[in-house]
């Protein structure tokens, strides 16, 4: 079952990040990075095609008190997003008592193998563990994203099994889904 989440009022610090709650005055931050080619196809989404675009979606983050804002701790700059998201898949029934969720994330590519995406994870980890009173985590990644696979063996995540051809992309394919918890 989903865990109870509520960022709307958390900020967690790293050494290099601010999680906090997206605001109305990131939004030209976010469609920086969310509208250049390769970055939300990781993540099964097509580029944002205009300004429009990211202010829906960003209101979207706002309201669903789920999704954190990643911004840089010395530019105060957003460079990426963090959802803690609603399980994509139930476990099974030993489990059915358990709460969890599922994360999932986005980096501006001009950030990309500096190991912030590592450092922003286990941050949120921490905060569902020990602050939302998760009993368990998943995430996933697809079968051609291995920095995001990186990003999960760096957290220390267990792989659970592949879901053949589990999920629908922007370009209509159906791509493998490798997911992995963490108790």
């Amino acid at each position: 079952m989903n865990a109870a989440i509520d960022i709307s009022s958390v900020r967690l610090t790293t050494a290099r990040l601010i999680l906090r709650p997206f605001e109305q005055k990131d939004l030209t931050d976010f469609n920086e990075y969310a509208r250049v080619d390769g970055v939300g196809q990781m993540a099964g989404w097509l580029p944002h095609q205009s300004m429009e675009e990211s202010a829906a979606i960003l209101s979207m983050f706002i309201a669903e008190k789920k999704t954190f804002a990643l911004e840089l701790a010395d530019a105060h700059k957003v460079v990426g997003s963090l959802g803690i998201e609603g399980l994509s898949f139930e476990p099974d029934a030993s489990c059915a008592a358990l709460r969890g969720r599922e994360i999932g994330y986005v980096l501006s590519r001009d950030h990309w193998g500096r190991g912030l995406m590592p450092e922003a994870v286990k941050a949120a980890m921490a905060y569902c563990f020990y602050g939302a009173g998760c009993d368990y985590l998943t995430i996933a990644h697809f079968d051609f994203n291995t920095q995001s696979r990186r990003v999960i063996e760096k957290c220390g995540f267990q792989y659970e099994g592949t879901q053949r051809k589990g999920y629908h992309i922007y370009d209509g394919s159906d791509r493998d889904n490798l997911v992995y918890s963490m108790l």
